[in-house]
């Protein structure tokens, strides 16, 4: 009966130890990311190979700014005018971006965020998996 409350109690420990912590996903989130592929709720999945627009993250403290890029073939960006700013807070253990405009208010979820990959929650349940941006070799 030791022996198994012990193997137990060091399971649980190993759990609680290796769950990522949302507060460290806003460090990740700077840059520029493309989306690789995109899983609506019926478990459809939608793989990019090309992206005509990213998305680039600045985030200072808890605002956020997601605004739409085009890559050039010079490196440079075509910035476009859809630029949103967000709130992150934490709730629920989950990470959430909130939206807010004169005219509608929204969040998402980022699920998880490291230096290889976002992985983004919308409202509608879509799950968004994104790759940090290379820039187009030819």
């Amino acid at each position: 009966m030791k022996k198994t409350l012990y193997l137990l109690l060091i399971c649980l420990f190993v759990l609680s130890c290796s769950k990522s912590d949302p507060q460290e996903y806003s460090k990740h989130l700077n840059g520029y990311w493309e989306i690789e592929r995109v899983v609506l709720p019926d478990g459809t999945e939608k793989k990019y190979n090309f992206n005509q627009s990213i998305d680039f993250f600045e985030v200072n403290d808890s605002i956020g700014i997601r605004k739409k890029v085009q890559p050039k073939l010079d490196g440079s960006f075509i910035i476009t005018q859809d630029n949103k700013v967000f709130i992150l807070k934490i709730e629920n253990d989950s990470l959430r971006m909130r939206y807010k405009t004169p005219i509608s208010s929204w969040e998402e979820t980022i699920i998880s965020a490291k230096e290889n990959q976002i992985v983004i929650k919308n409202e509608s349940g879509n799950v968004y998996f994104y790759r940090p941006y290379k820039k187009i070799q030819l």
